[in-house]
């Protein structure tokens, strides 16, 4: 049947329009069912904290602990071949970029990931250790060498290409990258973006970043699947792994964790 003009349009905003009314009526109808500080409200889940910050908490994942590669595959899902040394794992020369075997949609991650001293300074831009966390196997927050300071050379890229960047979307709000040869940590809350039945996606990807402690994306909406020199936009998925790219270039990674999120409906605006 073919449809007016405009009739695909109204259809999808009222499907939102729908979600969202929906939504606001779930949270509205929880605050009304509990009163103020009242005991019968069901009190959260106990989570038992790491000792020591950055280590996984009692309801993590563990996807990488520095003994093995079992979480973890390649692209046609053989097994991984990244170097394991000590507690961390290297791309190594061809291994190819890898990804988790089980997939996730909104969740916390941690991850702690290194780059190589001594790359000359000749070697600029994305060719500068280059790699990136992808969630969902499609939204990417960049790993490169981003650090400067006055005894440094600054390595000179696209901002939305530099360290902790949505790749070729948003930079991060500020610069907190450390030297070549220090490790760094991301701390990322991810929440999946929505689609309804047609694949209109009724609510982007949001993201929270922590570079090194320091909040460089702050529940920002993502455009849509990372492209290299293509505007990002949407295509309906549904979950999908955590990926860690080969790049060509040598990065290190330890202690990766993750907690998987339930969905809150208020989100959805």
């Amino acid at each position: 049947m073919k449809r007016r003009p405009g009739v695909t349009k109204s259809i999808c905003c009222l499907c939102a329009a729908t979600l969202i009314v929906a939504a606001g009526a779930y949270a509205a109808a929880q605050v009304r069912k509990y009163g103020v500080h009242d005991m019968s409200r069901p009190r959260p889940p106990v989570v038992t904290p790491a000792e020591r910050f950055g280590q996984p908490p009692s309801d993590a994942i563990v996807l990488f602990d520095g003994t093995d590669l079992s979480q973890w595959q390649k692209g046609d899902g053989s097994p991984a071949t990244w170097e394991i040394v000590d507690d961390y794992m290297t791309v190594t020369r061809k291994a190819g970029s890898i990804r988790t075997k089980q997939s996730f949609g909104s969740c916390q991650l941690h991850v702690e990931w290194r780059t190589p001293e001594g790359i000359p300074a000749a070697v600029t831009g994305q060719n500068r250790s280059n790699s990136g966390v992808f969630f969902m196997g499609r939204y990417e927050v960049q790993i490169l060498d981003s650090y400067t300071d006055d005894d440094y050379q600054t390595n000179k890229t696209y901002a939305d290409g530099q360290a902790a960047a949505i790749y070729g979307s948003h930079p991060p709000m500020v610069n907190v990258a450390r030297a070549p040869g220090q490790w760094q940590s991301y701390d990322i809350a991810f929440v999946r973006p929505v689609f309804d039945d047609d694949g209109n996606v009724v609510r982007k990807a949001r993201i929270t970043v922590f570079h090194n402690g320091v909040c460089v994306h702050n529940n920002l909406e993502i455009e849509g699947t990372t492209s290299h020199k293509t505007k990002a936009r949407y295509t309906p998925h549904g979950d999908g792994p955590i990926g860690l790219q080969d790049h060509g270039n040598p990065i290190s990674f330890r202690n990766i964790w993750i907690r998987e999120l339930p969905e809150q409906p208020y989100l959805i605006e």
